[in-house]
């Protein structure tokens, strides 16, 4: 007898995610080897948000900035030195630097002392130091579409707290790299949570970033939770997040990501192969809003309709488009 067309095709998606966890990581053994750079200087958690005590803690990761500059350029880095001496410029915010191992950052963009709002970017996977102009950027233009849509004060972080997968890689079909990468957002969220107790704080998890979100979720102090570009989380719906915070769901009819097996394949120790429902499902129970026609990459590209809606989320807004 003939197998059902369903069991074929879930056995054709298995198997397509077995080759490729298998014969990714020869790819993803092109990506650079990572730079040597000095521990940063431990820092004080924040206790508020006024502007000494921030200003403390940029300076902090100034200092930690320039140390990891001279590293590189000792080492011949120099591309990484250039990336590390343009993210250094004057007027440069971070509350937290560390070049070591592909680097970890968090980037403030807007007014954090004043900030009645904050958006925390999740970004996914190939973002580190060496290609975090584009990240930043990001943050950049919903700090402008924030401002635009005369929205109550806010701040931006771009958050780099984790060590991204490549794209295509084993471990970007895996949560083993969002489980390490929990904790540390779970930290830093309740930071600023204890820092400006008062302020919407609102997740935004693009990619494998959606991942690390859907991990680190349960009880967090955030108002709203935005998975983008998502593969899908690990969780079958949204309740089993074991969050409060409204849970929204957007993918760009113009995404790759769209094509991706939404499946979940046990594996040895424990792990999984692949992250189930796809968030944007009805049955996973999010609120869905409009993403627009662009790619994997385009959803904070200035002027555009997932840019607006997500603005419009940080801020609490009913959406205009969807």
């Amino acid at each position: 007898m003939a197998s059902h067309p369903r069991g074929r095709l879930r056995r054709t998606l298995l198997a397509a995610l077995v080759t490729a966890a298998v014969a990714v990581p020869v790819a993803g053994a092109a990506r650079a080897v990572d730079v040597p750079a000095p521990a940063p200087a431990p820092v004080t958690p924040l206790v508020t948000a006024a502007p000494a005590e921030l200003d403390a803690r940029y300076a902090a990761g100034r200092e930690a900035l320039r140390a990891a500059e001279r590293a590189a350029e000792a080492y011949g880095a120099h591309t990484r030195a250039a990336a590390l001496r343009t993210m250094g410029a004057p007027g440069r915010r971070f509350l937290a630097f560390d070049g070591r191992a592909g680097g970890r950052s968090a980037e403030v963009v807007g007014d954090l002392a004043r900030a009645e709002r904050i958006a925390v970017l999740v970004p996914g996977a190939d973002t580190d130091l060496d290609h975090y102009a584009r990240f930043r950027a990001g943050a950049v233009a919903l700090d402008d579409a924030l401002r635009h849509q005369r929205a109550a004060p806010a701040a931006v972080v771009a958050w780099l707290g984790y060590r991204t997968p490549a794209t295509g890689s084993s471990s970007s079909l895996t949560p083993g790299r969002a489980d390490q990468a929990a904790p540390a957002l779970r930290a830093f969220v309740e930071e600023l949570h204890r820092a400006k107790p008062g302020a919407r704080i609102t997740l935004l998890c693009h990619s494998y970033g959606s991942v690390v979100c859907a991990r680190s979720a349960a009880g967090l102090p955030v108002a709203a939770l935005v998975l983008y570009g998502s593969p899908g989380t690990g969780f079958d719906r949204a309740a089993e997040l074991g969050t409060r915070a409204t849970v929204w769901a957007g993918r760009a009819s113009g995404d790759w990501v769209g094509g991706v097996p939404h499946v979940r394949l046990p594996l040895p120790a424990g792990s999984e192969l692949g992250f189930g429902t796809d968030p944007v499902d009805p049955a996973f129970g999010a609120r869905t809003f409009a993403a627009g026609d662009g790619g994997h990459s385009d959803y904070l590209a200035p002027g555009s309709v997932p840019l607006d809606n997500l603005a419009r989320i940080v801020d609490g807004q009913e959406l205009r488009h969807g």
